[in-house]
């Protein structure tokens, strides 16, 4: 992913409002649906939206954020270019936006307070940081594709620590935490990897347990499949498969394949109430190449459109 600005698409999302009742739902069925994170790369914020048409067309957001002198990250907020993910973490009983950007910033913010960070940094917008995520100790991996590596940052001792671990991975796109196996999975251009994390939180030591080679190049988004431990989503350029950690094997025979399967997938996650199954993915003729504005979701099939935005990633949010 390059860095491409384009002030006409910034203006087109100016014009989006945060609902006076956010993050609240209205009814039982919204609440069930639940809401969707964005990284908007035109106004270079990370939005939340409810998972409805009426918010999409009406440009009602539940909220937002973008690192800034009211939240104490006015230092970082230079390396705060092209948002390249968010999530939604728990930890000790708080919930947390977890964010990176192409530009080089990573951090662990509280929501919705939004207000300081529990952790952040620039890791150098050379690296290309593409996924983040917090680990049960209290420290951060990161995945960045350019740099070529997965890394354990060392959160858990300072809002600003800068102490890591490295484990090199080319093309390093997506990292998620596995409780269940006690592993950190990272998805590079070619192998999708399982990391055990030792050492100590002040020193940690990364292991490789495990290395499983992509069924096509370009491994892209990873995600948990919701009540399915043994299956993790995985995108490539070719296309969206979901990995059996049990079998080692990858298949793209799965419910709902005709509708979610395709190239050039930049995420996918399943809400874990509904099963729903919401993409987001490259689209024809748009001023970003590698950006939409319109998500698509099945189970049942839908799709929802924020005329305008520049969306690289889109997730389920359900807090």
């Amino acid at each position: 992913m390059k860095i491409l600005r384009n002030s006409l698409a910034a203006l087109a999302i100016v014009g989006l409002s945060v609902a006076a009742s956010a993050p609240a739902v209205a009814d039982a069925a919204a609440r069930d649906r639940g809401s969707i994170v964005i990284t908007e790369q035109a106004s270079k914020r990370i939005l939340v939206l409810p998972a409805d048409r009426a918010s999409w067309e009406n440009r009602k957001l539940a909220w937002s954020w973008a690192p800034n002198a009211a939240n104490g990250l006015a230092d970082l907020a230079g390396s705060w270019s092209n948002p390249s993910d968010a999530k939604l973490a728990e930890r000790g009983g708080e919930k947390y936006l977890l964010t990176s950007a192409s530009g080089g910033f990573v951090a662990v913010v509280p929501y919705p307070a939004g207000d300081r960070a529990y952790w952040a940094a620039n890791v150098g917008g050379p690296a290309n940081p593409h996924s983040i995520e917090l680990l049960p100790d209290g420290n951060v991996a990161v995945a960045a594709s350019t740099g070529g590596w997965v890394r354990i940052y060392t959160a858990s001792q300072g809002q600003r620590s800068t102490t890591y671990a490295e484990y090199p991975l080319v093309g390093a796109h997506g990292v998620v935490w596995d409780a269940g196996r006690n592993v950190l999975w990272a998805l590079g251009t070619d192998a999708l990897v399982a990391l055990s994390v030792g050492g100590t939180p002040a020193a940690p030591v990364i292991t490789e347990q495990r290395r499983v080679p992509v069924p096509s190049k370009g491994g892209h988004d990873l995600q948990p499949v919701p009540h399915r431990p043994d299956l993790l989503w995985v995108t490539t350029e070719a296309g969206v498969y979901q990995f059996s950690k049990t079998s080692g094997g990858f298949t793209q025979r799965y419910a709902g394949a005709r509708e979610i399967d395709r190239p050039h997938v930049k995420s996918v996650s399943t809400n874990p109430r509904t099963g729903q199954i919401l993409t987001a993915s490259i689209q024809d003729g748009h001023l970003c190449t590698w950006c939409t504005d319109t998500v698509r979701l099945a189970f049942p099939r839908a799709e929802l459109a924020l005329h305008g935005a520049w969306i690289y990633k889109a997730r389920w949010w359900i807090g």
